[in-house]
């Protein structure tokens, strides 16, 4: 009698921490422990959103509660409401042959999904380190799948546009910019210096192997052509390359936005026929003041304009670092700016920052915080 007593008590048990575990949210709180339908907080940092035939899916790092390379892969959740998460998985696993691009141990971030209409298939781009060589490698990886959950084959990993000069640059920009040297311009921050970068300095240096990429997001514009926006020129520049019809290669048209102005975690969307793009500085874990762009075509020019955050913390950006803006299906200005509050003593217990986009009377976007929201409450 005492077993069954046991049994039933643990039995018991069980079921109500699953209750607990799969309890409905009907709000977002930014800067909480997020939980997903088992009750864990979501690992899926550095992320972007697709949404697909009534779902969408968060794509995701999935970080190790201490270290900081890539141990599992790319995590995928899925959602109906935007606040109830299931986890799908791994979409993109690393690899356990040693030497591969992705072998576990690399580093993989800011994995971006989106659909390509013309193949129905799914391609995923990431900013990719090799295991072993810190930040030097600087690449993007590509892969696909037939599923948003995956699994999803890696393909390959590059530098983009190798041999190819930005659209903007004449013949003139081209020799002027090759015969800049590094070895002429040791001190950084000068204006000589600022004024070498701007005109190509570094841009020339990696034109034979391709452009460095780092922090990145991926772009669809309205007429299904895609774009790779990314961190290149030692995190000094930022590069927007399109994308061939297939999404799994270059074109080989980019340009270059700001020049010298150090930008990272760019995140980008289009209202009312302007194209915005809120980035953050570079300063590590440590979160630093946004910057915001403006401009009429993706192509430039780019407009800087002041942070779109305010109130009380603004100058730190929230204590927060972007990582990608999605528009809520159904609504005609319900965009949201996915973010992440980065601890560095344990990356998979970073906080999600999730804040409505409000807009001033003349278009321009502002971000305020809020202690907790739900999609009622977007215009």
């Amino acid at each position: 009698m005492k077993l069954k007593r046991i049994l039933i008590f643990c039995v018991w048990g069980l079921v109500m921490v699953a209750s607990v575990g799969a309890q409905s949210l009907e709000r977002i709180t930014p800067g909480q422990e997020w939980p997903d339908r088992k009750g864990e907080h979501i690992n899926a940092h550095g992320g972007g959103l697709l949404f697909h035939e009534g779902k969408y899916y968060w794509y995701g790092e999935n970080r190790p509660a201490r270290g900081f390379t890539t141990e599992v892969g790319v995590e995928v959740y899925s959602s109906s409401d935007l606040m109830n998460w299931e986890d799908e998985g791994v979409a993109l696993a690393v690899s356990e042959e040693a030497g591969h691009d992705i072998e576990r141990g690399c580093i993989m971030e800011r994995p971006k999904v989106i659909r390509n209409p013309k193949t129905g298939k799914f391609v995923m781009l990431f900013h990719l380190e090799l295991k072993g060589k810190g930040y030097a490698a600087a690449r993007v990886g590509f892969a696909e799948s037939d599923s948003p959950v995956g699994p999803f084959r890696f393909i390959r990993s590059l530098r983009p546009n190798a041999g190819k000069w930005p659209t903007d640059f004449s013949r003139r920009d081209i020799r002027k910019a090759k015969k800049l040297k590094e070895a002429d311009y040791k001190e950084w921050w000068t204006p000589e210096w600022r004024e070498a970068i701007r005109e190509g300095l570094l841009l020339a240096r990696d034109v034979p192997g391709g452009q460095m990429s780092r922090d990145m997001t991926v772009y669809v514009d309205d007429d299904g052509k895609a774009y790779h926006i990314y961190s290149a020129e030692e995190n000094l520049t930022l590069n927007l390359a399109e994308l061939t019809d297939d999404y799994l290669d270059y074109t080989g048209r980019y340009v270059r936005i700001a020049p010298g102005g150090q930008n990272e975690a760019p995140t980008i969307f289009k209202h009312d026929g302007v194209y915005w793009m809120i980035t953050s500085g570079c300063t590590g874990w440590a979160p630093n003041e946004a910057r915001m762009f403006k401009a009429a075509s993706l192509w430039g020019p780019w407009e800087q304009l002041p942070s779109p955050f305010v109130g009380k913390d603004a100058k730190k950006s929230f204590h927060t670092q972007g990582t990608y803006i999605f528009k809520v299906e159904g609504t005609e200005d319900g965009f949201v700016f996915m973010a992440d509050r980065w601890n560095p003593q344990s990356l998979k217990n970073s906080r999600h920052i999730w804040l409505p986009i409000d807009f001033e009377a003349d278009g321009t976007p502002v971000i305020r915080w809020v202690d907790s929201w739900s999609l009622k409450d977007l215009k």
